[in-house]
């Protein structure tokens, strides 16, 4: 089944409660041991005649013999992560990558910038090289290392280390050869349903993100105006003194919703919100990761044909058609490994989401519903009073 069906399926075995079950996976998908803790914090913006940027702080502590040291501090920008990842992307052409934030947002999100902003990115940034750590493959990359431990300047100088432009070129005209081929003949069958997963996925995930967003919205013009209905109802029990403490009480449970929807407005741009685009982005390099599998594929199919219309040079390319197939092996290994591993967490982080979000919706119903309960339970006792009072002689 190619829907997310099995991101909301729970084993009968799984404990009742919400909370019991999400910690279960948290402690499930936890290493034994960690040895390699990263953080990214305290961002600093930086002004230059040409640009304006931010850069984060990355403090790495570890106890692994191939580190010099067991704590590191360096500074890096935005740029440097996008060098990280394609660097792990060209060293790992079949794994999954964890996606970077976008280098700009939505207009009518927040402003480039602004703190919000800011904050965002950092933890999209702390998540993106701790899901590197995390990985059994990924974490010992030589880049990634040298991402952690080296200053600017060293960084700067073995950026320059990197292939040239011809050769990245040379990249991008095989890439292109081999989509302009067509299909992939000799594809596996499970290949072919990981594709066909993913674009199910891909679509199903993009309209729950579309759908996540326009609830925040509405969410932020209901709570925009409900802050105004308050001092409306304070304003009024001034020009009307028989039910001024009845239009006071109003004046408070509309106060103390809107802290409630502040509140959970809050929980959304921090929770759901980040975890769906994060799929939405994933869902974007595992349609990549599928096809450069595909390119590897078709060079080993180009040479297949090829050895059948040369006979006389067939030792040649037997040779290189050995090559490409352990190529495609390996790709195939990793690719695979990869897979059932970031199934495995994708149907923990969608869990725990939609969890923590009808967790944090049943605080906020209950908590405004014992507001407005409170207040009129009040507003009765007084009823009663009065009518007591006025049926004394």
């Amino acid at each position: 089944d190619t829907s997310l069906a099995e991101v909301n399926s729970f084993s009968p075995s799984m404990p009742v409660s919400p909370s019991s079950m999400l910690n279960q996976y948290k402690f499930e998908d936890e290493p034994e041991l960690r040895d390699l803790f990263i953080t990214v914090d305290d961002p600093e913006s930086h002004i230059t005649a040409i640009e304006t940027f931010i850069t984060y702080r990355v403090v790495t502590k570890t106890s692994r013999g191939e580190f010099d040291s067991s704590e590191y501090e360096v500074r890096r920008r935005y740029q440097d992560f996008l060098w990280l990842k394609s660097k792990l992307e060209e060293a790992h052409p079949t794994l999954i990558i964890p996606p970077l934030p976008e280098k700009f947002i939505m207009k009518g999100m927040v402003e480039r910038f602004s703190d919000e902003f800011i904050e965002t990115r950092r933890k999209a940034l702390h998540k993106f090289l701790n899901r590197i750590a995390d990985h059994p493959t990924l974490t010992f990359n030589e880049d990634f290392k040298i991402f952690l431990t080296a200053q600017a300047w060293e960084l700067s100088s073995h950026k320059k280390q990197g292939p040239g432009l011809l050769s990245r070129m040379g990249q991008t005209v095989r890439a292109v050869a081999s989509s302009v081929r067509g299909g992939v003949k000799n594809r596996p069958e499970m290949f072919t349903e990981m594709n066909n997963y993913m674009e199910t996925f891909s679509q199903k995930i993009n309209v729950l993100d579309k759908i996540a967003h326009r609830i925040y919205k509405e969410e932020r013009e209901y709570f925009n105006e409900m802050k105004e209905y308050g001092p409306v109802h304070t304003l009024w029990s001034a020009s009307e003194e028989d039910i001024a403490d009845s239009l006071k009480g109003v004046a408070s449970c509309i106060d103390k919703c809107c802290k409630a929807t502040e509140k959970r407005m809050a929980g959304l741009s921090e929770n759901l919100l980040p975890i769906l685009h994060e799929y939405v982005l994933y869902s974007e390099i595992l349609m990549g990761v599928l096809k450069r599998r595909d390119q590897i594929q078709g060079e080993l199919d180009s040479k297949v044909d090829a050895l059948a219309n040369k006979k006389a040079e067939k030792d040649l390319f037997s040779e290189e058609i050995g090559k490409l197939e352990d190529k495609v092996e390996c790709a195939n290994n990793a690719l695979k490994a990869d897979w059932d591993r970031w199934k495995q967490n994708m149907q923990c982080d969608m869990r725990s989401t939609f969890t923590n979000v009808a967790e944090n919706n049943l605080r906020y119903y209950e908590e405004c519903l014992a507001t407005w309960e409170s207040f009129l339970a009040s507003q009765t006792v007084d009823l009663h009073v009065e009518e007591d009072s006025e049926d004394r002689p």
